[in-house]
């Protein structure tokens, strides 16, 4: 397993807010001391324009440099636009090791990306790292088909919209509905949406997930890239969903079972018990547990 991880992507934001340095902070500690033998590195430098280009536009970098709020949700704060920037980079370098070592990769950085569209941050989002970097792996990594996997709370509105109706591509996510943002209630061509109501047992909830995987399988993706968001945990304080811990062990022994090169990429979770969330997805998929 090895982790990419920079300290400095929890240097912005406050503990007032959901979205707070601690989510990274608290797991980075937490496991390093539960699995001491894992391998962390800090990736690389933050990505250049014409990267970003692939899936935003020129007007959006530009915005994101402007001192001031997108809206309540996603505010300006200084040097946003570089956090943004090593968050999409550690992704790009997560899917590189993956296609290439094919062997389990999480990136813990921050900001999340999986709201932002071509144009326009939302949902603590600033630039979308997923999509991003699943264009990268099919433009320049030699990646053929590469999906998406979503298990995050809220839908991923932007990553849907980035990649509709490229068929190279395949995004499968299972969220609550109604919730924010309020879309993915239905399929749309390459984008396979599971919609689950608030409070839906827990059992329903993993046959969704369940599905979502199935429909990854038979896609015969070259790559995986998994918006990994923990916040459908029954704690979580933004969310109304029923997932326990060792749920997202199941999932991480999904992916140890099927062999596909996969590369995780932090999105949501933001109950006190993220660090141990993230470790049991991280050890299912290790083959740990």
């Amino acid at each position: 397993m090895l982790i990419l991880y920079n300290p400095l992507c929890a240097d912005y934001g406050t503990a007032e807010r959901p979205e707070q340095p601690a989510r990274v902070l608290k797991t980075a500690a937490y496991l390093r001391t539960a699995y001491p033998e894992w391998a962390w590195r800090v990736p690389s430098a933050p990505v250049p324009d014409d990267t970003l280009l692939l899936a935003h536009t020129a007007a959006h970098l530009k915005r994101l440099m402007e001192p001031r709020d997108f809206d309540s949700d996603t505010p300006y704060f200084p040097g946003i636009a570089g956090h943004a920037r090593r968050s999409v980079g550690a992704a790009i370098e997560a899917s590189q090791h993956a296609l290439t070592r094919h062997t389990p990769v999480l990136s813990l950085m921050r900001p999340p990306g999986h709201h932002v569209a071509r144009a326009g941050a939302m949902g603590f989002c600033y630039l979308n790292q997923v999509a991003v970097a699943a264009l990268v792996a099919r433009q320049r990594l030699g990646a053929v088909r590469v999906a998406v996997w979503d298990f995050d709370a809220h839908h991923g509105n932007g990553t849907e919209t980035i990649l509709q109706g490229k068929s190279e591509f395949l995004y499968a996510s299972v969220h609550q509905s109604p919730g924010f943002p309020g879309t993915g209630t239905y399929h749309l061509g390459n984008a396979r949406n599971w919609a689950i109501g608030p409070h839906t047992p827990r059992a329903t909830h993993m046959d969704a997930i369940r599905a979502s995987w199935d429909a990854i399988l038979h896609f015969h993706p070259d790559l995986v890239l998994v918006s990994a968001g923990f916040d459908a945990y029954v704690h979580d304080p933004i969310t109304a969903l029923n997932l326990e811990r060792e749920d997202f062990g199941s999932l991480g022994r999904w992916l140890h079972a099927s062999g596909l090169p996969a590369a995780a990429i932090l999105e949501g979770g933001y109950s006190e018990d993220l660090p141990q969330l993230v470790g049991a997805f991280l050890a299912g998929w290790a083959g740990k547990d």
